[in-house]
């Protein structure tokens, strides 16, 4: 049963809980983590761990997501980034890393916007993604929808394994009176490769997407460290609670299409290995990390964070942040950890928290009882 409060005689809105809002409860027998099973398979695709990494340019570059695809993960790179405008994205990267200003200063926000005025080059999307192709990991590009207008075909001759379409919230049917929109449910159809598309923040939005027929759904609106989208379009969605809610309309899309079934993937706000259990155990089958792997030695950024959000050309509504470098990737996701504050060893600390909770894998970990009890910083 869903509770409304009383905002004012006009208006009544939802409570609605973020990570932070909600805890683990352990009581079943536990479990040895060495036991625990953290693999994850969409499509015909299988990976060692239930991480994808987020096609942002501080995060993600072509040899960062063969790292990653080395260790169990699936790197997506940014097909409208600094590695598709650039020949040398390092001098760019560099750049950007030596910016001078606070995180929402305009002068950073202004240079960020110029650097990426460049334009997208085909070759060079058609280059990256056979130098991914090329060391044998599972390849993954994203584009915007209205990127995947201009870009898909070549993408696709290109080759990859999974395509994503992410934006801050796509929905199935979009409107516009000023250019052909793009139709998901055709787009989707026509495809040979897994779609994996979002954000969605609510039931109804995510039920329309997955009934285009992507294999997975990205909830959530992306780049919880770097966005301002709350303060600049005053819109957000708490995380723990719309990933619930699209969990349960994974659920009844199962029964109403004969069992297929789409898999929620949580995206955005989860910085440490906390976050990711309790994203997991709201209901995401995997997780899309920013901010916890640009702490790696292989992010491009070098510790320094940011998001397609920063550089939009008229509503800019995200910053550079700096979120430091923790270890190599490796040490990032299985340790041995050296932090004690969840930014080390992630996946060494989901298989504790299952097996703690007495849980052998993840689709039994999304059964897990949870409490409402709001964490104090």
């Amino acid at each position: 049963m869903t509770y409304e409060i009383e905002i004012g005689r006009g208006k009544r809105g939802r409570r609605a809980y973020s990570l932070d809002d909600i805890a683990i409860v352990a009581n079943r027998r536990t479990r040895d983590p060495q036991d625990v099973s953290i693999s994850w398979q969409i499509d015909a695709y299988h990976f060692g761990m239930p991480v994808i990494a987020a096609p942002m340019d501080s995060v993600m570059s072509p040899s960062a997501a063969i790292t990653l695809g080395r260790l169990g993960g699936l790197g997506v790179l940014d097909l409208e980034g600094l590695w598709t405008r650039y020949e040398d994205p390092e001098l760019v990267l560099a750049e950007i890393r030596g910016l001078a200003g606070e995180p929402s200063s305009p002068t950073v926000t202004r240079h960020l916007q110029e650097i990426y005025a460049a334009p997208v080059q085909p070759e060079l999307i058609t280059a990256r993604l056979a130098q991914i192709r090329e060391s044998g990991v599972t390849v993954a590009g994203a584009l915007t929808p209205s990127g995947t207008v201009q870009h898909y075909k070549t993408v696709l001759a290109a080759g990859v394994d999974l395509f994503v379409i992410r934006g801050t919230t796509v929905s199935a049917e979009h409107v516009s009176k000023n250019q052909e929109p793009l139709n998901l449910k055709k787009f989707i159809y026509e495809l040979d490769v897994p779609v994996i598309v979002g954000g969605a923040a609510g039931y109804t939005p995510a039920l329309h997407l997955m009934r285009t027929g992507a294999a997975g759904v990205l909830v959530g609106f992306g780049g919880g460290a770097t966005t301002t989208t709350r303060r600049a379009l005053g819109i957000h969605s708490p995380l723990a609670s719309a990933i619930s809610d699209v969990a349960a309309a994974r659920r009844d899309y199962m029964d109403e299409s004969g069992g297929r079934y789409v898999h929620v993937i949580a995206d955005g706000g989860m910085g440490t290995s906390g976050d990711i259990v309790k994203a997991i155990a709201m209901g995401a089958d995997a997780v899309m990390l920013g901010s916890a792997l640009a702490r790696a030695e292989e992010a491009p950024g070098h510790g320094w964070h940011w998001g397609a959000e920063a550089h939009h050309s008229e509503t800019p509504r995200g910053e550079r942040v700096n979120v430091g470098t923790v270890g190599p990737m490796e040490e990032v996701l299985f340790g041995p950890g050296h932090h004690a504050d969840g930014t080390s060893n992630l996946l060494g600390m989901l298989r504790r928290a299952m097996a703690t909770s007495g849980y052998s894998d993840l689709k039994e970990f999304q059964r897990v009882d949870v409490v409402v009890s709001p964490y104090q910083r």
